[in-house]
């Protein structure tokens, strides 16, 4: 089970293993042809190398004894205006939660997602957001996320 493994932070020699996971993710998620998810990964590395060197980007891994990587999650600091919940500058927006498909079903996602949480809340990062998946839904409803009154718009949308 999930105890087998060890939760490590990543670092910035880990962003292959990012960009990898976030493109396992949306191809789990059929979302994106192959040439959108390949202009994504060009567009997703320098930010992500942005956000990694001044600390906005943090992330965490399930790693195996011999440290291969079976699942990992991401955390982006927004900047955000104080309102009456809220006062801190910051809120997280959680991303990237992807497990290796031979590593599914054994609660790496939930572990990983509690260590972020536990991590943003002793930092005083106290509201978090996310776009649930399908199948992630029932796992941050455990976790205590409920839908908000979010809606949007955008360009070209089909």
């Amino acid at each position: 089970m999930s105890e087998l493994y060890t939760i490590r932070e990543s670092t910035p020699a880990d962003l292959d293993i990012i960009v990898a996971h976030r493109r396992g993710m949306f191809e789990a998620m059929h979302t994106g042809t192959k040439e959108q998810l390949d202009a994504m990964d060009l567009a997703f590395i320098p930010w992500l190398k942005e956000r990694v060197d001044n600390g906005r980007y943090k992330g965490w891994f399930a790693v195996e004894l011999d440290g291969s990587v079976a699942a990992g999650v991401g955390l982006w600091l927004l900047d955000w205006i104080p309102g009456p919940f809220d006062q801190q500058p910051y809120r997280g927006y959680i991303l990237n939660v992807y497990t290796a498909p031979e590593y599914r079903k054994q609660g790496l996602a939930k572990r990983l997602m509690q260590t972020l949480m536990d991590w943003c809340y002793a930092n005083e990062i106290n509201i978090l957001m996310l776009h649930a998946s399908d199948q992630g839904r029932t796992i941050y409803e455990g976790l205590g996320f409920t839908p908000t009154n979010e809606m949007r718009t955008w360009k070209n949308r089909t």
